[in-house]
């Protein structure tokens, strides 16, 4: 073999011998993986919680009749505004036939009550003026005439409001259901020809309208135990109603219910909050549902990373977070934290502004196949 061609050979194997080794030198010496950082920066971090709820009217009168019958007739209608004293319905008087045969059997007992007693009356009476008979004698014959008067009119009036209504023979009184105070007729649960009850100390009663004063709203919701003791009376909450997206409203918790009902496993307590309404607010109807934003703390221009940069140690728990101090090179920096609102946390000690965290934690985008 030619020595040129040999030479030739042995030098092109000894360049591709040393390409190799430094290929193969800068993949060892280049990592594995390069971590990408993010900066620590100011911010402001309000942590709240949001309530679920409905807006209701503050009070809510419901009007019962004050005797028992039938609805004959139904003069307003729902989401009318009323007055005090305005006639919402009347009602027709069904009696029972076996109360009113009562009634008229004690009305005949007092009438023959009475003309016996009017008949010894009438003849002591003669032998009184000619002076037959005492005084004493004679008076105890008039107080049982006007005891036996008497009965027949109170047996009468009795009939009268079993048959009626009324003792005065006009129904009116008892009959027309009117409107106890003023405001919004909400409801009317009745139709004309149903069967009504008044209250007593077995029953509560046939509601016949329901009725409220639509100017004094409040937000009712439940809040879970894990928060219910951050909050405190007096506390402003920020209302956002589902139906009136582009509309928000104040309101002041005004209670915080001391017992709290247990629902799916999780304990809650109920709250209320006033709604401010002004003469220029949107109309808000009764069960409107609604979102309560409640400010819990609040800071302003503090140090802050996201929670998702967060490592915490296996043995003590407490957080950690890796500082780039130099190419793909971290350290570790132990926490701590301050206020959260779920995405940042501020960093009360341990970093210092503008210092490069380490993003750990990166999840990997999902395959279409996924």
């Amino acid at each position: 073999m030619n020595k040129y061609v040999k030479y030739g050979l042995i030098g092109i194997l000894v360049v591709a011998v040393l390409a190799a080794t430094v290929y193969f030198l800068k993949q060892n010496s280049t990592p594995a993986e390069l971590y990408k950082t993010e900066t620590v920066e100011r911010k402001d971090i309000v942590n709240k919680v949001i309530v679920t709820g409905k807006v209701i009217p503050e009070d809510e009168i419901n009007i019962k009749p004050q005797i028992s019958g039938i609805i004959d007739k139904i003069i307003l209608e729902e989401g009318v505004k009323v007055n005090a004293g305005d006639l919402i319905a009347v009602i027709k008087v069904v009696p029972n036939e076996q109360s009113l045969n009562q009634a008229a059997g004690r009305v005949r007992n007092a009438e023959l009550a009475l003309n016996n007693a009017k008949i010894e009356y009438d003849r002591n009476k003669v032998l009184f003026d000619r002076g037959v008979i005492s005084s004493q004698d004679f008076n105890n014959l008039k107080l049982t005439f006007d005891q036996a008067t008497q009965e027949l009119k109170n047996a009468q009036a009795d009939y009268q409001i079993i048959k009626k209504g009324s003792s005065g023979g006009s129904a009116s009184a008892n009959t027309n259901i009117r409107a106890t105070v003023s405001g919004t007729i909400l409801e009317i649960p009745v139709k004309e020809g149903d069967q009504v009850i008044q209250s007593n100390n077995f029953n509560d009663g046939t509601t016949i309208a329901t009725i409220a004063d639509m100017s004094k709203m409040i937000f009712e919701g439940e809040v879970d135990e894990a928060e219910v003791g951050k909050l405190h009376v007096g506390m402003p909450l920020d209302i956002s109603l589902g139906a009136l997206e582009t509309q928000k409203f104040s309101a002041k918790l005004k209670f915080i219910a001391p017992k709290g009902v247990e629902e799916e496993g999780a304990v809650q307590f109920k709250i209320e909050g006033d709604l401010a309404l002004t003469d220029s607010t949107t109309y808000v109807r009764a069960g409107y549902s609604a979102n309560a934003s409640i400010v819990l703390e609040e800071k302003k221009d503090v140090l802050a990373i996201k929670e998702a940069l967060l490592q915490f140690d296996k043995e003590t728990e407490k957080p950690y977070v890796e500082v780039e101090v130099g190419e793909n090179e971290f350290e570790r920096k132990d926490l701590e934290l301050g206020v959260s609102d779920g995405i940042d946390v501020e960093v009360v000690s341990g970093l210092d502004e503008k210092a490069k965290v380490k993003i750990w934690n990166k999840l990997e985008k999902k395959s279409d196949a996924d």
